[in-house]
C-alpha cells in the first residue's frame, strides 16, 4: 500500500511522513522528489521547466520506482509529495492501480494565513521561500476544484505534525 501525503509546499508533509512511518509497522518513506532530482541531474539537461513534474518521464518513473520498492520490501510506502495538477495525479494513481497497489491519499491542509506563517518561519528551507509562496494559489485552486474531493483531508491548521501523523496512522489502521 501507498500512503500519499499531498498538500502545498510548507504544509508539513516531510515532517509528518517521518512520524507516520514510525507509527505504521513495516513502512518506509519514499520521497518522489528524489526521482525529480535524478532527472534534474541529467546532462545536458532536459528541456527547461520550472517544475520537474512537467517532464513526462517523472510520473511513470515514480510509479515504477514505488512498484519496484514494494515488490522488493512489501509493506507500506509513505510518500510525501505535492501533486497539484489533476492530470498528473490521475496518471500516477492509474499507474499504481494498474499494478494493484492500493493508495490512501491524504491532503495536509492549512488555511492560507497559517501556511504563510509557516513559510515565513521555516528554518529548514529558509524564511519566505519564493518557491513555496508561489504554490499557495495553485494549491488553493486545486483544493477548490479537485484535490480535496480526491483525498482524505487532514486540517493541520491547529495540529502539530505528531497529531496529524497520529490521525493518519489511525485512519490507515482502521
Amino acid at each position: 500500500m501507498i500512503v500519499w501525503l499531498n498538500g502545498t509546499h510548507g504544509a508539513g508533509k516531510t515532517t509528518t511522513s517521518v512520524l507516520v512511518q514510525q507509527l505504521i509497522r513495516d513502512s518506509r518513506v519514499f520521497d518522489a522528489e528524489k526521482v525529480g532530482e535524478t532527472l534534474m541531474d541529467i546532462t545536458p539537461g532536459l528541456p527547461e521547466t520550472d517544475n520537474f513534474q512537467h517532464w513526462p518521464p517523472w510520473r511513470p518513473l515514480v510509479v515504477e520506482t514505488a512498484r519496484r520498492v514494494l515488490d522488493y520490501t512489501g509493506g507500506i510506502l509513505v510518500m510525501p509529495m505535492t501533486v497539484l495538477v489533476e492530470q498528473y495525479w490521475r496518471e500516477i494513481s492509474a499507474g499504481l492501480s494498474q499494478h494493484g497497489i492500493p493508495v490512501r491519499h491524504f491532503v495536509l491542509h492549512a488555511d492560507q494565513d497559517t501556511l504563510r506563517g509557516r513559510i515565513a518561519d521555516d528554518t529548514v528551507v529558509g524564511p519566505n521561500s519564493w518557491f513555496r509562496l508561489r504554490y499557495l494559489e495553485p494549491y488553493a485552486e486545486a483544493a477548490r476544484t479537485w484535490l480535496h474531493a480526491e483525498a482524505e483531508v487532514v486540517d493541520t491548521t491547529h495540529l502539530t505534525p505528531a497529531q496529524a501523523a497520529q490521525q493518519i496512522a489511525e485512519a490507515i489502521k482502521s
